[in-house]
């Protein structure tokens, strides 16, 4: 018999899942055409031609015990100066290995932090909606999510309400800009004024509360808008990044942890997550893609396809009388639900097709989440059902 936590877990399974699941029965029943799967974040652009050719001379010309093989729990130690002189090229920081922590992927990269920072009870503050599996990482060690409600006028950050819900119990809080689900970017003074109201919390508390900002969408943005970077505003931030968005990698599981020198306790918290990320059982991230991101620091991500998928969509949405404020990064959408039940929306979209995700599974109900990294044509011909489903629903009203 399993255990009482996942048999929850096992009824509380992600329905971002579950609908991804639906979609592959319904393509199998009516065609692939005639299904719109906007649930998962899936990357629809292929990664980058030269990852193929990378990924073929190192297997010709390294030796593969050195590829395959072990290697400090942090990951190589070149690879690692690699990436910390990228960042350091972009954002005019002072990185080196000692400040990278090679991980199997953000997510990986979230489980290993917060296994490092948590004891029973320590409480993280999330800021809805958000990325739904952050409670169940939360709670993989013992900590309890806080919940900032969310701000649906302009989906920034209630900085007010994130004050109030500071306690001495508070060792965390996780930031994700582009944000999943709403593809809004924070702003520069939406950062400072967070800094602001967690140094005085520290101090008022005599504690060390840590800014985890997850980032597999940092370099997904539009417009000319720049998603700040946050260790430059507030020396407690650990940073989890991912190339699964940037190169369109998701299956790979790559990313890294950045943890700079400034961050409190920081050598103790560098030795927690190396050893974190080997008794939780990665051990290492992999080796094979380790070497290749290494080679793909300079590539930039595609976000052509995206953003012609994001005006086109946002578009025709508003005209057919859909609300949602237009997303400034990663590629998700995030729509006012035109009726009182999320859920119930939902269901009345899969009679046309469309697969949706309810915003109740990011903590904002009365919203839902259209992921469209899909393709341009998928997004195009998915107008015309939306429309029809606007009518019906006004045709009830």
């Amino acid at each position: 018999m399993i255990s009482k936590k996942m048999k929850q877990a096992v009824q509380d399974s992600s329905v971002i899942r579950a609908m991804f699941e639906e979609g592959k029965k319904r393509k199998e029943l009516y065609g692939a055409e005639n299904v719109f799967d906007f649930s998962l974040g899936n990357p629809n652009t292929p990664p980058p031609k030269e990852i193929n050719r990378i990924i073929s001379d190192i297997l010709q010309n390294e030796d593969p015990t050195f590829v395959h093989g072990y290697m400090n729990n942090a990951g190589y130690e070149d690879v690692r100066e690699a990436i910390a002189a990228s960042i350091n090229r972009k954002f005019g920081t002072a990185y080196g290995a000692r400040n990278i922590l090679m991980t199997t992927g953000a997510a990986g990269g979230l489980n290993v932090i917060l296994k490092t920072l948590l004891d029973p009870e320590d409480e993280v503050i999330a800021f809805a909606p958000y990325f739904v599996e952050y409670r169940s990482y939360t709670e993989n060690y013992e900590g309890r999510l806080v919940v900032v409600p969310p701000n649906t006028a302009d989906f920034q950050p209630d900085l007010k309400k994130f004050g109030e819900l500071i306690t001495s119990r508070t060792k965390a809080v996780i930031v994700n800009s582009p944000n999943n689900p709403t593809g809004v970017v924070y702003s520069e003074d939406t950062i400072k004024k967070m800094a602001e109201i967690l140094r005085k919390a520290q101090k008022e508390f005599g504690t060390s509360i840590y800014l985890i900002s997850d980032e597999p969408y940092r370099e997904l943005v539009y417009d000319g808008v720049v998603a700040p970077y946050i260790p430059l505003y507030y020396e407690n931030t650990i940073v989890a990044y991912s190339y699964s968005k940037s190169l369109s990698l998701p299956g790979e599981r790559i990313g890294y942890l950045v943890i700079p020198d400034e961050a409190a306790d920081y050598e103790d918290v560098v030795n927690g997550a190396v050893i974190a990320n080997r008794i939780l059982g990665y051990v290492n991230a992999p080796s094979l893609m380790q070497r290749v991101v290494a080679q793909c620091l300079d590539m930039e991500a595609d976000v052509e396809g995206y953003n012609r998928n994001r005006e086109a969509l946002y578009n025709g949405l508003v005209e057919a009388g859909y609300e949602c404020v237009k997303p400034q990064g990663a590629f998700y959408l995030f729509v006012k639900s035109p009726l009182e039940s999320d859920k119930d929306f939902c269901e009345l979209a899969k009679k046309y097709n469309l697969l949706l995700v309810p915003g109740s599974a990011f903590a904002c109900p009365g919203y839902v989440r259209i992921a469209y990294c899909v393709s341009y044509d998928t997004v195009v011909a998915s107008l015309l059902r939306f429309k029809e489903l606007m009518d019906e629903i006004r045709s009830k009203a």
